[in-house]
């Protein structure tokens, strides 16, 4: 199981700005045995001299390394996405923190699977709570209370160091299908029309409400056909709320949502 975990799970940089960072992201990841790395709107170039420098025996993961222009499209085809911050207060991040001994066993069974994500933030601010919000899971390094932050690499490499570990330790995988993040998130935005025309969904608790049930759906780790169960769900929701809406109007059979 080794080997397809350790190709299957993805390093994920977001708007990195210090080009020594990428480089020396890249050396611990072939320490450990990674080599999928992604930046999000890099303001770093991960082929300079300076990225290079810190790269030792990591050049070719810096070669190929891609880039995208959103975090949805990075981490589209993965089953598990992994936020890392070293802020877990609040409504959005406090929901889905979970210790990194706890949480890196499930992500390296996943990934004996499927692609899965781990996704660091930009040196200076840290991921977003949007960012946050559209991940499964939120992991926070363990650190001395009075000076939390970590350089970006090191948490590159501690994150690294605990997959490897899991990943060796893990037994074999019961096969399972897991949905892809594109195909849940698909289902998330159809979910949010629906659950907003149903007025359960408003005001300024509606994007807590909507984090706390995408945590609770993708705990679960849904299947593609469990996934499309939900969708159905959220256009049968929306079709029942513009019928009742629209009570003059004649609603016939052809007009209830195909699934």
């Amino acid at each position: 199981m080794t080997l397809a975990a350790l190709t299957n799970c993805r390093i994920v940089l977001v708007r990195p700005a210090i080009p020594g960072n990428v480089g020396a992201a890249a050396r611990v990841m072939r320490n450990f045995g990674l080599n999928d790395l992604r930046l999000v709107r890099p303001h770093a170039d991960p082929r300079s001299n300076d990225a290079r420098k810190l790269s030792t025996h990591g050049e070719e993961i810096l070669e190929a390394a891609r880039s995208h222009e959103d975090l949805g499209a990075t981490v589209a085809d993965c089953t598990m996405v992994i936020a890392t911050s070293a802020r877990h207060g609040g409504l959005f991040r406090q929901q889905t923190v979970v210790p990194p001994r706890e949480l890196m066993p499930r992500l390296a069974l996943a990934a004996a699977q499927a692609p899965v994500a781990l996704v660091f933030g930009p040196e200076q601010t840290g991921l977003t709570n949007a960012e946050v919000s559209r991940c499964h899971y939120l992991l926070t390094i363990p650190v001395e209370e009075t000076y939390p932050a970590l350089n970006l690499a090191q948490a590159v490499a501690i994150c690294a160091y605990e997959f490897f570990l899991a990943v060796s330790e893990a037994p074999e995988p019961i096969p399972k299908q897991i949905a892809a993040f594109a195909h849940q998130d698909r289902m998330f935005e159809t979910l949010r029309a629906a659950l907003t025309e149903l007025h359960f969904l408003y005001g300024e608790k509606a994007d807590s409400l909507m984090h706390a049930l995408r945590h609770l759906i993708g705990r679960a780790q849904p299947s593609p056909m469990e996934i499309d169960v939900l969708l159905g769900l959220a256009r049968q929701i929306e079709w029942q709320v513009r019928k009742r809406q629209a009570p003059q109007q004649e609603w016939k059979g052809e007009n209830e949502p195909d699934y």
